[in-house]
């Protein structure tokens, strides 16, 4: 009984009575058959009950096993287990050898089956040994192996769980929406318990085949940014695991602040993170069908004309109070709605509300706006309109007129839920399965449209694709790829219990993962500090060969590049000090370092400028017997010819655009942007071979980070963006 309370439908309340009757009357007796029972009412609903398929259904119409059936099945199941009994013998699981018995006999008696299991297991095995009483030690998890640049150890890690492997199990089939997930209380007491009837299911199910349907519904009022990429991965996602359909539908309601550039991108966009939408589509697209289910609501008395302002609104609502014009005649809100479609009525003068429930406590509840005024052209649409759907009116609708099987939305939406269907249940419409996410929040960034918004409009940054931002053209530019976006995302999961602040590591993280795999080696130099090689004689220019990737083979040419050693080379300033140390493996005075895929040089003199810190030059001279054995490994450019400077590119920097973790959360947010988030050095030299790389092309400039070509390149010289440095705190610190 305890099960039947707890785990009972709420969209079959209506028959609980009659389940009741059959557990008192010991027809229904075993767990098997009272979870066949609670299933088979779920799918039935409030519908009228077929006594004869129910009682089918959950054991009841005559289904007699004999312990003879069981006795024999028992055997034939021992029989297909006999290698891992006879292995593991009494540390075998007996509970999964009762489950292949209770796949073939649901009904039979789960206490016999258990005693003749153990029965056979004695007959089989004989006497316990003193092995057979020992518990069996349980594995303890090997800690992931570090993971280093030239050698890769594999760690022994537990199988992932099936929610790991698919994220989407925990989502319902389409043929399964016609359970109660959703109660809509009112403040009289009564209770709106929204399902889909069978009739309204089956005529949706035959519209769609069965598939599953999602949408992705972004508004075109700015770009896109990382936390779409996660709606995006749950909405396309799910459709293309399942064999379904997801639109790209605009949920273009507000013209005033949507734009063409903005739905171009978002088109452009959802291409490049690997997504291929079913059909694009406009809530404009519906903007009849929606004016007409409007005058429906009015005639239904559902909906009215209301003449009060914002600020009345506002204040009629806190203090849950009806509005003057709430119970107008229908006649009149149907001729000063038809005004209001003619442009009749000035702006801000007229709105049409849901006719809801002023007094309840969830405030979305009280007589939502379904229609304003608005004099401007539509982008889509054009002037044909003057007054424009809300999102909370038109929303539900395009999902239930586009016959969605899933809406998915972040969990802020889960307060709307009730006014989501009541609008479809007052209008008696297809309801679609509802179901909410944690949104993403990452630290250090800004996910707010609309101050990302403002961060680009004022000129804080450089654009909406500027690579400090983590909005997807940002990211892009930056040298993010699609697959390490997706890779984070898939890695965070998709449930709703989770709404915590991810640390911007995690996602350097996976983005490293890819680029330490895919990006070609290669070397430059930030700050040049120029060394002559004192003992190579003037003119020489040795050709070397600089290895692309960690461990290119010998007889692979395209696995390597040309390096030019010559009399002139440059290092870093930051790898010479006046001062040696011991735990210091860059050059000194007297000191030696390896240059990378070269020669051991050793600091022979230091050239001053006019002060003792302005270090003109250094002197060295190199060991081209290279029997010298220095720690530490340096990255260096050289003149590719007597005289002619190596190739020059301006490389740009890029830090943590604000210095808090989260700063939505300060008033001043703008005054916390990381002055430093930015760095341009306009004069790095580079080998020559990277004088070829175009748009699209990532490297790991050697000890210094993963970079990206920037879309500011020209022939005439090369930018990059650092895309993420090589050190990786997150996978040091795991997880955050």
């Amino acid at each position: 009984m305890k099960q039947v309370a707890t785990k009972y439908p709420n969209n079959a309340l209506v028959h609980r009575p009659a389940l009741i009757s059959y557990i008192v009357s010991t027809k229904i007796k075993n767990p098997a058959q009272l979870d066949a029972a609670l299933s088979f009412l779920t799918n039935t609903g409030p519908e009228s009950l077929d006594i004869g398929k129910f009682e089918e259904a959950c054991g009841v119409a005559g289904v007699v096993v004999s312990i003879e059936e069981i006795q024999s099945t028992v055997a034939e199941v021992l029989k297909e287990n006999m290698e891992a009994i006879l292995e593991q013998r009494y540390h075998i699981n007996v509970g999964g050898l009762c489950g292949q018995v209770r796949k073939r006999h649901p009904w039979g008696d789960a206490k016999a089956t258990k005693e003749e299991i153990e029965k056979k297991l004695a007959e089989i095995l004989g006497p316990k040994t003193e092995a057979d009483n020992v518990k069996p030690v349980k594995k303890k998890k090997e800690k992931p192996a570090k993971v280093e640049e030239k050698k890769v150890a594999v760690a022994t890690a537990a199988p992932p769980s099936e929610e790991e492997l698919n994220p989407y199990t925990i989502f319902p089939q389409p043929a399964e929406n016609n359970k109660v997930h959703t109660e809509i209380f009112f403040s009289d007491g009564n209770i709106w318990r929204a399902h889909n009837t069978k009739e309204i299911l089956e005529k949706h199910l035959k519209a769609t085949g069965g598939k599953v349907m999602t949408r992705f519904p972004p508004e075109p009022n700015g770009y896109l940014h990382i936390g779409h990429a996660k709606a995006m991965f749950i909405d396309f996602g799910l459709a293309k695991e399942r064999n379904g359909h997801c639109y790209l539908r605009f949920d273009d309601t507000n013209p005033e602040a949507e734009k063409k550039e903005y739905i171009d991108h978002i088109q452009e966009i959802v291409k490049w993170m690997g997504w291929e939408p079913y059909k694009v589509t406009y809530t404009s697209d519906y903007f009849q069908a929606l004016y007409e289910h409007a005058v429906e609501l009015i005639r239904k008395g559902l909906a009215y004309v209301d003449h009060q302002t914002a600020e009345q609104i506002k204040e009629y609502r806190e203090k849950k109070m009806n509005s003057p014009w709430r119970d107008r005649p229908i006649e009149e809100s149907l001729q000063l709605f038809e005004d209001m479609r003619r442009g009749l009525i000035a702006e801000g003068a007229a709105t049409l509300r849901m006719k809801q429930d002023m007094q309840n406590d969830n405030k979305n509840m009280s007589d939502l706006i379904a229609y304003r005024i608005k004099f401007t052209p539509h982008p889509h649409a054009g002037d044909k309109w003057c007054i424009y759907p809300s999102y909370d009116y038109a929303h539900c609708m395009v999902d239930s007129l586009e016959n969605i099987t899933h809406s998915l939305c972040t969990l802020e939406f889960d307060i709307r839920r009730p006014s989501y269907y009541w609008l479809l249940v007052a209008l008696g419409l297809y309801q679609p399965h509802v179901w909410e996410y944690s949104r993403l929040n990452i630290s250090h960034t800004m996910m707010s449209k609309r101050k990302l918004n403002r961060l680009v409009t004022e000129k804080w940054v450089d654009g909406w694709d500027d690579p400090r931002l983590l909005t997807l053209a940002g990211l892009r530019r930056r040298g993010v790829s699609a697959n390490a976006i997706n890779s984070f995302i898939r890695g965070i999961g998709i449930t709703r219990s989770d709404n915590s602040l991810i640390r911007v590591d995690r996602l350097e993280y996976h983005i490293r993962e890819e680029l330490n795999k895919t990006a070609s080696r290669t070397m430059v130099v930030l700050h040049p500090l120029k060394v002559v090689i004192t003992n190579l004689e003037d003119g020489k220019v040795i050709d070397l060969d600089g290895k692309k990737w960690p461990d290119a083979p010998a007889d692979e040419a395209s696995s390597y590049y040309k390096v030019p050693f010559s009399k002139i080379i440059y290092i870093e300033k930051t790898d010479f000090r006046v001062k040696d140390s011991k735990d210091y493996y860059g050059l000194a005075p007297g000191k030696s370092a390896l240059l990378r895929y070269a020669f051991p040089i050793k600091c022979t003199e230091v050239i001053y400028g006019d002060n003792p810190d302005d270090i003109v030059e250094i002197r060295a001279e190199y060991d081209p017997s290279k029997t010298s054995k220095p720690k530490g490994v340096l990255h260096w450019v050289a003149q590719p010819a007597p005289g002619v400077d190596p190739l020059k590119v301006e490389i740009r920097l890029f830090e943590k655009l604000f210095l808090s973790e989260n700063p939505a959360e300060l008033e001043d947010w703008l005054g916390d942007l990381n002055p430093h988030s930015k760095e341009v050095v306009k004069d790095a030299y580079a080998v020559p071979s990277l004088a070829t790389a175009v748009l699209g092309d990532k490297f790991q400039f050697e000890r210094l980070g993963y970079f990206a070509v920037d879309t500011d390149s020209t022939p005439e010289k090369l930018v990059f963006n650092r895309t993420v440095t090589l050190r990786d705190s997150y996978g040091k610190a795991g997880p955050k």
